[in-house]
């Protein structure tokens, strides 16, 4: 029976893939397992019966075991996770993990020592670049400008540039390790942006220019915009998540300074147009009769122009348009100075809410004057009906239309007149919006122009125009 436990147990020895060896009082290798022999690539005849210092090339006469050997283990039962690192003659620059624990037999009051080794040496070398590699990429962060923080999944905070850090007065490691809608004041815990950094990592959606102010601690009223993308390192399974913060707080007023100083202008110019338009209109009351037409129809553009700074004025979009609006203050002042209080023609407005770049509203607003004005003089002979101002989005197109329920238009051209200027002016506001008139069915009643135009192209326009028409 001892025979067969002793098979069993140096069965069980050599299947531990740890390299195990067992030494005598006097340090002399009394048995390995076929780990040892086969990461060390020795034999046992190479090995048992050999003091360890001598065993190989003397490979083992290392002064960190001699210490664990002579100094360690004879006044402590058991040492666990003595590291060696070590050139070894056969397999070069190791690192080794070594566990010590004396055992004893019946009848042996001198006791064995036991020791295992485990090469660590992958383990090591992987730790050391992941470090490096951390280290590496905290420089690179700590060199980029804006202030931005890596998070892990639950949105704890892995790491901080130093330009986060300094921003907001706060140390790498009291960063670390918390959320990032703990961090200062709690400014970051927003529900939107919450919302938001929950699909970044599952579902891989990044986002751009998510916008925060508030009064921040020892920076006071700031404008951050957050942008967030999903990061992950080859040959790691754990994504992670970079926040980047922008401060845009000095753009933010500059741009709200340079949108308050085009309002003021814009202002400005709104009423030195209507100045304009009251002394043309105190013209035509002493004017000649044959003359009044001609002063009511610069009456009417000149009040389209300052129906569009009068928007810009009050608008609060920045660079656009608003095209709804517009269409709207156009009908009300061709209604103030063309059809009066005693007028049985409307001015409708049934127009999506679009935008349109500044540099085309001038000429899209003087086109919609000039068309309704037509309607207004020529669709109803018995002074009633009605004209509809539309604008729809079509693909990448705006349509224009311009409709009246009156008597139609006539097929027959008529003679070039000082009215049919009108029709000169037509087609340049149409150049000068990069829009072309859209064939209209044929209709019951009354007519209807189309016009489609880029929404965000503005073509080139020779400044000349106006000289083709006479003037």
């Amino acid at each position: 029976m001892p025979e067969i436990a002793a098979i069993a147990a140096s069965e069980i020895v050599d299947t531990v893939p740890s390299a195990l060896i067992v030494l005598d009082k006097d340090l002399i290798i009394t048995s390995a397992n076929r780990a040892f022999y086969q990461t060390f690539r020795t034999s046992p005849s190479e090995t048992e019966g050999c003091m360890i210092y001598n065993l190989g090339n003397r490979q083992w006469d290392i002064p960190a075991l001699r210490t664990l050997l002579e100094s360690v283990i004879p006044h402590r039962a058991s040492v666990e996770g003595f590291e060696v690192e070590h050139d070894f003659p056969t397999i070069g620059r190791r690192t080794m993990l070594v566990n010590a624990r004396k055992i004893f037999s019946p009848g042996d009051h001198d006791g064995s020592i036991l020791l295992a080794i485990e090469d660590v040496s992958e383990e090591r070398a992987a730790r050391k670049e992941s470090r490096g590699a951390q280290q590496l990429i905290q420089s690179i962060v700590d060199t980029i400008r804006d202030p931005l923080v890596v998070l892990e999944r639950d949105m704890t905070v892995v790491t901080a540039s130093q330009a986060f850090l300094t921003m907001f007065d706060i140390t790498q490691a009291q960063a670390y390790g918390r959320k990032v809608s703990e961090l200062g004041q709690h400014q970051w815990d927003v529900p939107a942006l919450r919302h938001l950094l929950d699909k970044v990592l599952p579902e891989n959606k990044p986002f751009d220019n998510f916008e925060i102010e508030d009064v921040f601690p020892g920076l006071g009223l700031r404008v951050f915009n957050l942008n967030a993308r999903k990061i992950s390192q080859p040959g790691n399974h754990t994504d992670r998540m970079l926040l980047v913060f922008e401060d845009i707080t000095d753009r933010k007023q500059r741009e709200r300074d340079a949108a308050n100083l085009t309002n003021e202008i814009s202002h400005r110019v709104k009423n030195n147009l209507q100045i304009i338009v009251g002394l043309i209109a105190f013209e035509a009351r002493s004017t000649a009769p044959q003359c009044v037409q001609g002063y009511r129809a610069m009456q009417t553009r000149i009040g389209a122009i300052a129906q569009l700074y009068d928007l810009i004025s009050h608008s609060s979009r920045g660079a656009s348009i608003a095209v709804d609006v517009y269409l709207r203050d156009i009908a009300k002042s061709l209604t103030a100075s063309l059809l009066g209080d005693t007028a049985q023609i409307s001015i409708e407005v049934d127009a999506e809410a679009l935008e349109l770049d500044p540099e085309r509203a001038v000429p899209f607003g003087l086109l919609v004057n000039e068309l309704a004005t037509n309607a207004i003089k020529h669709a109803f002979p018995e002074k009633t009906g009605r004209v509809t101002l539309a604008a729809a989005r079509v693909g990448g197109q705006i349509e224009l239309t311009i409709a009246d329920d009156g008597v139609g238009m006539k097929m027959a051209e008529t003679p070039k007149t000082p009215e049919k200027r009108g029709t000169d002016y037509v087609a340049i506001f149409l150049r000068q919006i990069g829009g072309a008139i859209i064939p209209a069915s044929s209709q019951a009643r009354g007519t209807a122009i189309r016009i489609q135009f880029p929404m965000h192209t503005a073509p080139i326009v020779p400044p000349n125009d106006l000289d083709h028409v006479a003037a």
